[in-house]
């Protein structure tokens, strides 16, 4: 055991100890500065990862969303290119609805047309009831139009056009309800146009057949005309007799009582 001895070895022991310790305490504040740098290359280290670390996450969120962002804009512009198709399809649906909602109109006017030509021609080729020379009889439409063709040529005073359109009024309408008017017209025309022989036998044929008819004392009186423009007097005188005796309070009755007393 080592004791103190005098002042001097005393002095000497207890700088020793104080440089060993000091010596001792600066070896521990180079241990404890080592371990702080340490740490702090440690935290460095650990801020550079998390640094990395999150700048990498940051780079794969930033790509992530860069791509959702992409896939995004992809469908806005699908959808939008979907929805213009759709708009161009409406479109063309309403111009053929409204292209067939007008031939639909089209179709139906030329049905409304054709049906009104129809009803219109149908309506010429139907008979139709006529009123003349105080008969009633159905006709053709074309009957009815040739003969007020002809009269209407007679009351022009084409006489020779009138008496070829009678002749062929007669000849194509043999039964029709119009003979009795058209010899009595057809033997006028002849009349005017001096041909007094045929003029005779179309008035002749019209008081046979139609007795009752109402032209039928004018077509007598028309006769005895004929006869006085070949100067068959005795025969003209005959036939205002008949007038006279069968056709009495007429206005042929009283031209023949009047013809009759100048041939006297």
């Amino acid at each position: 055991m080592v004791t103190l001895g005098s002042g001097a070895r005393g002095r000497h022991w207890l700088l020793a100890l104080t440089l060993v310790a000091g010596a001792g305490l600066a070896h521990a504040g180079l241990f404890d500065d080592e371990e702080a740098r340490r740490a702090i290359l440690d935290l460095r280290q650990r801020i550079d990862v998390l640094k990395q670390e999150s700048e990498q996450k940051l780079a794969e969120e930033t790509k992530r969303s860069s791509e959702e962002s992409a896939q995004l804009r992809r469908a806005m512009l699908d959808l939008q290119n979907q929805l213009e198709a759709i708009r161009a399809e409406m479109a063309k649906l309403r111009g053929q609805s409204e292209q067939l909602a007008r031939d639909v109109a089209e179709i139906q006017r030329l049905q409304k047309d054709a049906g009104q030509s129809l009803e219109e021609r149908l309506r010429k080729l139907e008979p139709v009831r006529v009123s003349v020379d105080g008969r009633e009889f159905l006709v053709e439409p074309a009957e009815k139009r040739e003969f007020e063709t002809a009269l209407a040529v007679f009351r022009k005073g084409d006489f020779a056009a009138a008496q070829t359109s009678f002749v062929d009024f007669l000849s194509r309408y043999s039964a029709t309800g119009y003979r009795p008017s058209a010899l009595f017209w057809l033997g006028n025309a002849q009349y005017a146009t001096k041909d007094y022989k045929e003029a005779q036998a179309n008035f002749r044929v019209l008081v046979q057949q139609s007795p009752d008819h109402m032209r039928v004392p004018e077509a007598l009186l028309a006769i005895a005309n004929c006869q006085l423009e070949v100067k068959d007097v005795k025969a003209a005188r005959k036939t205002l007799d008949e007038v006279l005796a069968k056709h009495p309070g007429t206005e042929a009755a009283a031209a023949a009582k009047e013809r009759l007393a100048r041939l006297k």
